[in-house]
């Protein structure tokens, strides 16, 4: 039997967050259960996004949601796609990543006609009008600010009918909305797609890339790595011996198991030692506190670990404007 739909923890934070800030009323149980592992079932999210359309008063609240959503709450995809050279680069990483967000759910770039359209594809049955309407919004913002502004789309395209007046969606698109089409997306001119991204790195991309890959391949909730995963973000100190110990298993052991699924310890690890760094950075937290909260044994080793995984220092990479990004994602 295949595993259930799931969904990434990041997104479903960001959307419990929003949630909980347009005054829905979430039950304890239910937000438990949103935040406690790596992976959060779609049953639940369904749940979250049935109170959210419920509670909220606002037709057009999932969209500013989805206008608001940063690259840190896609988790490894949306640094993944920080680190394209091209907006170009940064759809097919989309295309190819998207089930790490959410797995049920795809897109496509039809890059044939002109506009270009890239085609969103759900296959979820629950607040699908508010949910596409979010997916769209982040697309559409992301590329905008990934771009320093120079993304300019067509149209954003819905299936459904308005549930505002369109003045309202533009607004908050800054582009033209259509409606009643044959498919969810984005159009936009060929021209768009050779755009460069402002935080293009090509080795940070091939490591983040390692990543996702392990990521996609162990979406099957029982696979050795998923939980492997799932203990390294809850226990980023420990390492692989005590790993094993809370998988019934020696460190040795867990070396088989994870190379049989062509993953290192040693490098999930770092990965995702990387992507917990750069949430801290993220939120202001500073080097010696990151460090010491990975398990570094003094700020200088974490500084030169950082610099290993993204050739900047944790200065170079707040200067950057990471922060910034986390703040406002239309700057």
């Amino acid at each position: 039997m295949p595993a259930p739909y799931s969904v990434t923890a990041r997104f479903t934070q960001a959307i419990l967050e929003a949630s909980l800030r347009h005054g829905v009323q979430v039950p304890e149980a239910l937000r438990a259960a949103l935040t406690q592992g790596v992976r959060v079932p779609m049953a639940q999210q369904d749940s979250l996004w049935a109170l959210f359309a419920e509670a909220t008063v606002d037709p057009l609240a999932a969209l500013a949601v989805g206008t608001d959503l940063q690259a840190g709450h896609l988790d490894i995809v949306g640094l993944l796609l920080l680190s394209c050279d091209t907006l170009g680069d940064a759809l097919e990483v989309l295309t190819e990543y998207a089930p790490i967000i959410g797995d049920n759910a795809r897109f496509e770039v039809d890059a044939v006609r002109d506009p270009v359209v890239l085609r969103y594809l759900p296959d979820y049955t629950v607040c699908v009008e508010q949910r596409v309407e979010a997916a769209l919004g982040c697309v559409v913002s992301l590329a905008r600010w990934m771009t320093n502004g120079r993304f300019r789309p067509s149209a954003v395209l819905f299936a459904h009918a308005p549930r505002a007046a369109v003045a309202e969606y533009e607004a908050l698109l800054g582009c033209p909305a259509q409606f009643d089409q044959p498919f969810n997306g984005v159009a936009f001119a060929p021209g768009e797609m050779g755009l460069s991204l402002i935080q293009a790195g090509r080795e940070l991309h091939a490591h983040l890339r390692t990543l996702a890959d392990i990521m996609l391949a162990s979406l099957a909730q029982d696979s050795v790595s998923a939980r492997v995963q799932h203990l390294i973000r809850k226990h980023p100190r420990w390492g692989k011996e005590r790993i094993g110990d809370e998988l019934g298993m020696s460190g040795r052991h867990l070396n088989r198991k994870l190379a049989a699924e062509a993953i290192s310890f040693k490098g999930l690890r770092e990965a995702l030692l990387y992507n917990l760094a750069v949430q801290a950075l993220r939120t202001g937290q500073t080097a010696a506190l990151v460090g010491e909260k990975l398990g570094f044994s003094d700020e200088n080793a974490f500084v030169r670990a950082f610099r290993r995984w993204s050739d900047k220092t944790p200065a170079q990479f707040v200067r950057a404007g990471f922060t910034i990004m986390e703040a406002d994602p239309s700057e």
